[in-house]
């Protein structure tokens, strides 16, 4: 018999256990579907690094800190270091190669100035992201900040590079173009544009490619420079070569080039024929005549380019900062 609310087994049968669930396989990260999208708008996110610019400020004094911490001479490391590479071109190419420019090392400084400003901002800002992936994983803030604060760093030590120019152009009594101290500000503004907009692409491409900062490197530190006529003068090297080709304007494709020119026609200030001191050599123009008007022009142009790479490089970003935590 059986009793109401049970069941019979059959004699000689024996219970079975239940059958065991199968196990479920592991999930390894590439099975991991990857959802990209952009979680706000340009616009809105450019808001939200403005309500931000405090942190931007607390990141750029922390990277400083930072860099020399621990170190006897601290800042006076940031106006040391420019002066001794300044002097090792100078050694090489005055004193060994007798390139025979007058104040030499016042045509340098003027170029490398602004382009350490771009190298060292554009460097550390490549792999800035991977660097910080710890905070990136726990704590809600814009992410492109952490990239626009290397440019910010980059602009500290590039005002302590600047007092070394200064005092470099009175010791050698080498005075500016007073009149034409404003392009330098022109020229500055299309640089910071430009370097912010590669900081935050290259950012946000390197948690993917982790390859691209190395490539940085060989690219910006050693091609890309010798692309900009800093140890060599433009007009001497490029311009005589380039321009019975009908050429020239290909060497304007680098964007820094103009700005770079800028400032040597502002600090330089040697516009029009300088007769070099070496036996046989011609008298070339180590500058171009141009007037203010064509630098001020070449430096909107690039301004124009530099906001539109900027939107861009904001809009990729926004599209892979999605997934930075997995990545990382």
């Amino acid at each position: 018999m059986t009793t109401l609310g049970t069941t019979s087994v059959p004699a000689g049968a024996e219970e079975q256990p239940p059958a065991e669930e199968a196990p479920r396989p592991r999930r390894v990260r590439s099975d991991v579907v990857r959802v990209v999208s952009a979680s706000k708008p340009v616009r809105e996110r450019l808001l939200d690094i403005w309500q931000a610019r405090e942190l931007l400020v607390n990141m750029v004094r922390t990277e400083i800190r930072v860099k020399y911490k621990s170190s006897f001479l601290g800042l006076l490391w940031s106006l040391l270091s420019p002066a001794m590479t300044l002097g090792i071109y100078v050694l090489v190419f005055q004193v060994i190669l007798k390139n025979g420019i007058p104040n030499f090392v016042i045509f340098l400084f003027s170029g490398l100035l602004l382009w350490n400003l771009f190298q060292t901002g554009v460097q550390t800002a490549t792999g800035v992201v991977v660097a910080n992936a710890g905070l990136v994983k726990r704590v809600a803030f814009p992410r492109e900040i952490l990239a626009l604060a290397a440019i910010g760093s980059a602009g500290v030590f590039f005002f302590f590079q600047a007092c070394v120019m200064v005092i470099f152009m009175v010791a050698l009594d080498a005075p500016p173009a007073w009149h034409l101290l404003w392009l330098l500000v022109v020229a500055m503004v299309p640089l910071l544009v430009f370097a912010s907009a590669l900081a935050v692409l290259l950012a946000s491409i390197t948690v993917y490619l982790r390859d691209m900062q190395h490539l940085v490197e060989v690219i910006v530190g050693a091609a890309w420079f010798w692309a900009c006529p800093i140890v060599y003068s433009f007009q001497e090297s490029v311009a005589s070569k380039l321009q019975h080709h009908g050429l020239e304007w290909v060497y304007f494709l680098n964007p820094v080039t103009p700005m770079v020119m800028t400032f040597q026609r502002v600090l330089y200030n040697r516009p029009g024929l300088v007769a070099l001191t070496t036996p046989g050599h011609p008298q070339v123009h180590l500058l171009p005549s141009w007037g203010a008007l064509t630098y001020l022009w070449m430096d909107a142009a690039v301004l124009g380019f530099s906001l539109l790479l900027f939107w861009v490089a904001m809009v990729v970003f926004g599209r892979l900062a999605g997934n930075f935590a997995e990545e990382l």
